[in-house]
């Protein structure tokens, strides 16, 4: 079932205002979980959590700054 443009848009705003500080908040609390490794491995588990949370949103956020392909030229 497609996603209209205008439905990716609001679900994308939706996930950047919402899901992003909740899954910082979660990035966050692994790392004080783990008892605050070395600096390397610290920055290590951010960079692979800051490009695994994108991974399953990647379908909604492509295209998303381009003009609307529904709607008719006016």
């Amino acid at each position: 079932m497609p996603v209209s443009h205008k439905a990716r848009r609001r679900l994308s705003l939706l996930i950047l205002l919402v899901g992003l500080p909740l899954y910082i908040i979660v990035a966050v609390s692994v790392i004080n979980a783990l008892d605050r490794p070395s600096i390397l491995v610290e920055l290590l588990v951010y960079v692979v959590l800051g490009v695994v949370w994108a991974l399953p949103f990647k379908f909604i956020f492509k295209g998303i700054g381009q003009a609307d392909p529904d709607k008719p030229d006016s």
